[in-house]
């Protein structure tokens, strides 16, 4: 006679691990978002109480500052967020394409190389990549924090795609090999179109970091060329400020690009990721 074994005692765990967890992460949020409706006042006597009744003041005010701080900041991050991700992903697709059809040792070899730089922190590097960029006449410019975004993140995105195109069958490019086309036009007409999950993954992944990015801007930019969101957050606090409803503004405002980046693209992400993770 078999006899159906009961529910393990221990079930109850994951699930209040799960809800403590999901609280932990959700309380930030909370408060961002019921403040951002509430007036300065209300903010620092009862943080944590909902918006009764709630008010568009705070985002108003931002919006209509005199220095224009958001906008200008919105700007210079999109601007250097859509042309840091789209060299990155381009520069990454092609070297991780390389890579994983190449035979021998240096193929192993330069991957290793490539994954040391991000064991490395932005900040260590950050004197001698200013002394660089200076010395390029770079400094204080946009195209010099594109440049050394893609020169950090390329390790990550080459190491998406090279995963993911170990999943694409390599007989599509020897057929298009047989009709005539040469490595460049194959990878461009055949394989690229075939590793848009993968993009979706890098162009997420490397949007949301750069996009948040708050260290280099703040030294490679500088005063002279602008800000961006995060950093105009920072530069919206000043010694004696007490606007905190400015301030909680600033982040709801500096969150919904990215937001609405990440939700576009999001049905490709999961599948980016774990493309290359059962082809070795």
């Amino acid at each position: 006679m078999s006899t159906t074994p009961g529910p393990r005692p221990t079930t109850w765990v994951r699930p209040v691990v799960a809800t403590f967890v999901a609280a932990v992460f959700f309380l930030p949020l909370y408060v961002v978002l019921v403040n951002v409706f509430k007036p300065g006042s209300d903010i620092t006597a009862h943080p944590a109480s909902l918006p009764i009744p709630p008010t568009l003041s705070s985002i108003q005010q931002v919006l209509s500052r005199p220095d224009h701080l958001f906008w200008y900041g919105l700007i210079n991050s999109i601007e250097v967020t859509a042309s840091s991700i789209t060299v990155l992903t381009v520069v990454s697709a092609m070297l991780g394409h390389y890579l994983a059809r190449s035979t021998g040792r240096w193929p192993k070899a330069a991957m290793a190389l490539l994954l040391c730089g991000l064991m490395i922190p932005p900040a260590v590097i950050l004197e001698p990549v200013t002394e660089v960029l200076r010395s390029l006449g770079l400094m204080t410019t946009i195209p010099g924090l594109v440049l050394v975004n893609v020169g950090y993140y390329v390790p990550f995105g080459v190491l998406v795609f090279t995963g993911f195109v170990k999943t694409i069958p390599i007989e599509l490019e020897e057929a298009a090999a047989l009709d005539g086309a040469g490595r460049f036009r194959t990878f461009w007409t055949v394989v690229f179109p075939l590793m848009r999950p993968a993009s979706a993954s890098v162009l997420i992944f490397l949007g949301v970091w750069i996009w948040n990015d708050f260290l280099n801007p703040l030294i490679i930019l500088g005063p002279a060329t602008g800000t961006t969101v995060t950093v105009g957050i920072y530069r919206a606090i000043g010694e004696h400020q007490s606007d905190f409803g400015a301030v909680f503004a600033l982040m709801f405002l500096a969150t919904l690009p990215i937001l609405v980046f990440y939700l576009a693209f999001q049905r490709h992400f999961v599948k980016g990721l774990t493309g290359g993770a059962t082809k070795g």
